[in-house]
C-alpha cells in the first residue's frame, strides 16, 4: 500500500505559471489586466474561435450565458441528469426552469431521442454536456435546436481537447463554456470562459460578467488617457483575475503535452482492468475526440461481488483517491422537492450513478503512482 494519499484530481503546476504569478503580484497588478487578455486570446486561438471571455467560473459562464442569449424567466431550458449542480444552478439562477433528459447509456451523454421527447412549447435552449470530455450527438442536437429555433449552450467543463467530427466542442452551439477549476485538464485554480463566434454575444458577456459597465479598468487606464465608464445593464462580478490568467496563459501551452500523458494512463488502465468485473469506460468514437478528463468505471453489486460505495471506502484504505461523477440531479434533495423530479424517470443516469467510480487521471501522476492505483483497484475488486 502507498505510504502517502493520492488525492484525487491534482492538477500539474509548473515552473513558468509560478513566476507568473509571481510577476503579478510584483507588478501590484492582481485583477483583471493584461494577463487575462492574454489568456483569453491563447484558448480562442487554440479553440479556433474569434472571441473568448475570462471569468471566474465556468458557473458563472453558464450563466451569463442563459442571460446573454435573451432567455426569459420561465423558459425551458433542457439538460443532462448526470452533471455537477452548477449546470442547474446556472439555469435557475437565469430565472428559467430546467428539464433534464436522460442519458445515452453508453456515451453517458444527453440522448437526443430524449431530448425530442422533453420539448414543450416554453423549451428556448439546450443545455448539452460534454460528460466526462466526450463529445455530445452535436449533429443530431443542432438538428433539433433547427427545427425548434433553439439556442444551445454547451458546457465544456471537461472538454477543452474535445472535438466532434472536425469541430471543437465549445465552438459548436451558439455558445462554450469551458471550467479552469482545479481538477480539470487546464487549471487557473477557478475560473472559466466563453466561447463564441459573435461579436455581439462577446461584447455582451465581457459587460456583463464585469457589472454591466461599458470599460474595465484596464482599459480605463491605459496610456491614451482616462475614459469614463457607464453602466449599461445590472450585471454580476464575474471576471477573471490576472493572478488566475497568469496559470492558465503557460497551462494552455501544454494543453497537449497533458492530454497525451492522460492518454498513456488511460490506455493502462483499459489494459489492466480489462479482466475485472466493472464496466470500463466505452470506445471512443471515429472522428471524434475524447479530452480524458475522467476516467470512469461502473461497479454493479450483483456482477462484482461489491458495492460502488464498498470499493470507495476500500480504495480509500489504501490511500487511493476517488471522486463520483455523479450521483444524478434527481437523486439530490433540493431538486427533487423543488421540480418533483424522480430518479426513476431517467433510468439510464439512474443506473450511471449508482454505479460509477472516477479514478485518478490527471498529468502530475507518476508511473507508480497509475501502478498503485491499479494494484489498489485489482485488490479491492474481486476477480
Amino acid at each position: 500500500m502507498r505510504d502517502s494519499y493520492l488525492v484525487f484530481g491534482q492538477p500539474l503546476i509548473e515552473r513558468p505559471e509560478i513566476d507568473e504569478v509571481v510577476a503579478s503580484m510584483q507588478s501590484a497588478w492582481l485583477g483583471t489586466g493584461p494577463k487575462a487578455a492574454e489568456f483569453e486570446r491563447r484558448v480562442a486561438a487554440y479553440k479556433g474561435v474569434p472571441h473568448a471571455v475570462g471569468l471566474n467560473s465556468c458557473t458563472a459562464g453558464l450563466h451569463l450565458a442563459c442571460v446573454v442569449l435573451g432567455l426569459e424567466p420561465g423558459d425551458e431550458v433542457i439538460t443532462t441528469p448526470m452533471t455537477f449542480c452548477a449546470t442547474i444552478n446556472a439555469i435557475v439562477h437565469a430565472g428559467l426552469t430546467p428539464v433534464l433528459a436522460d442519458v445515452d447509456p453508453r456515451t453517458m451523454n444527453l440522448d437526443p431521442a430524449a431530448v425530442r421527447q422533453a420539448i414543450t412549447p416554453r423549451t428556448r435552449a439546450i443545455l448539452p454536456v460534454h460528460f466526462a470530455g466526450r463529445p455530445c450527438a452535436m449533429d443530431e442536437l443542432m438538428a433539433i435546436a433547427e427545427q425548434h429555433d433553439l439556442k444551445v449552450i454547451e458546457d465544456c467543463a471537461h472538454a477543452i481537447e474535445t472535438e466532434y467530427r472536425g469541430r471543437k466542442a465549445g465552438t459548436i452551439g451558439d455558445l462554450g463554456v469551458l471550467s479552469f477549476y482545479s481538477t480539470k485538464n487546464i487549471v487557473t485554480g477557478e475560473g472559466g470562459m466563453v466561447l463564441t463566434r459573435d461579436p455581439d454575444l462577446a461584447r455582451r458577456t465581457k459587460t456583463m460578467g464585469l457589472h454591466g459597465m461599458s470599460h474595465d479598468a484596464w482599459k480605463r487606464f491605459r496610456d491614451d488617457g482616462y475614459r469614463h465608464y457607464d453602466v449599461e445593464e445590472i450585471g454580476f462580478k464575474y471576471n477573471m483575475m490576472d493572478l488566475q490568467a497568469a496559470i492558465g496563459m503557460h497551462q494552455i501551452e501544454r494543453v497537449e503535452r497533458y492530454w497525451q500523458r492522460r492518454l498513456e494512463i488511460w490506455t493502462r488502465y483499459n489494459e489492466a482492468f480489462e479482466s475485472l468485473p466493472i464496466t470500463r469506460p466505452a470506445p471512443f468514437a471515429e472522428g471524434e475526440r475524447h479530452a480524458l478528463h475522467l476516467y470512469t468505471i461502473l461497479v454493479d453489486e450483483q456482477a462484482a461481488g461489491i458495492s460502488r460505495d464498498q470499493v470507495l471506502v476500500g480504495l480509500h484504505r489504501r490511500n487511493i483517491g476517488t471522486g463520483v461523477h455523479y450521483r444524478t440531479i434527481p437523486d439530490m434533495t433540493v431538486y427533487r422537492q423543488r421540480f418533483g423530479w424522480d430518479p426513476a424517470a431517467y433510468p439510464n443516469a439512474k443506473h450511471i450513478g449508482d454505479r460509477t467510480l472516477s479514478l485518478p487521471l490527471s498529468a502530475k501522476l507518476t508511473d507508480q503512482d497509475v501502478e498503485d492505483v491499479i494494484q489498489a483497484v485489482q485488490a479491492v475488486i474481486p476477480r
